[in-house]
């Protein structure tokens, strides 16, 4: 730890297919599980959370409530160019693509909050974005339904995953997305409900990489978290 807080290690993925990112997400997850076995020393130098951000290739996955989705369906998304992805995450059917930031946080809950809660944590991801998009002007907001809204458009999809208080999957941002990739579902099952972008909202083009800087100082802030970079840790 420095300065007393936790530290979040940011590795930044780039463009990556989704199946890739998994992989490196289940890695980490049991790193961080090993880090936390009994006979090591809480809160040890050696222990490191993450953060990863990337940008996907065409995927359509489904939390684990959605297991109605059948092999035609399937196919049919698959047809127009994207991936399919089942995974052990909440939330129902969403698209992840180019034009995306998405943000897998692999964290031990009790380095940032001492219940543990997976409430707070959520909280916590929506209220990063909402930070995000406060730099734009973008008046964003929670609602009944997990995730970020602009009015009756969501602009930040949530799903995520608890092992044992560490978490994975994460929250996913719509920056400069071809939204017609979501024509093809209903969001998240909400189908009274529409999808939005920063670029959208503000009729320019913002990249991921812009609101990516933008994201982090917000996750800084609300996880009161030390962020290194990849290499200078390895420095260090």
């Amino acid at each position: 730890m420095i300065s007393g807080k936790p530290i979040v290690v940011l590795k930044n993925l780039g463009y990556l297919a989704y199946q890739q990112a998994l992989t490196i997400q289940k890695k980490l997850v049991q790193q961080l599980h090993e880090t936390l076995a009994p006979q090591k020393i809480p809160l040890c130098d050696y222990r490191h959370n993450f953060l990863l951000l990337v940008e996907h290739e065409p995927v359509y996955t489904v939390g684990i409530r959605s297991s109605t989705y059948t092999a035609s369906e399937e196919q049919k998304l698959r047809a127009l160019g994207a991936d399919f992805v089942k995974t052990n995450r909440g939330g129902l059917i969403t698209f992840h693509g180019p034009g995306q930031l998405v943000a897998y946080p692999i964290l031990y809950l009790g380095d940032f909050n001492p219940k543990k809660s997976m409430k707070w944590y959520v909280c916590q991801l929506e209220q990063c974005v909402i930070h995000m998009c406060k730099y734009y002007g973008i008046q964003a907001s929670t609602s009944p339904y997990t995730g970020v809204w602009v009015k009756d458009k969501k602009i930040a999809a949530i799903g995520i995953h608890g092992s044992r208080y560490v978490t994975s999957h994460g929250v996913a941002i719509n920056c400069n997305t071809d939204m017609s990739w979501f024509h093809h579902i209903v969001p998240c099952g909400i189908p009274d409900k529409g999808v939005t972008s920063l670029s959208q909202e503000l009729g320019k083009n913002i990249t991921v990489t812009e609101a990516a800087t933008y994201f982090l100082q917000a996750f800084v802030e609300h996880f009161e978290c030390t962020l290194l970079q990849e290499d200078m840790l390895r420095k260090g």
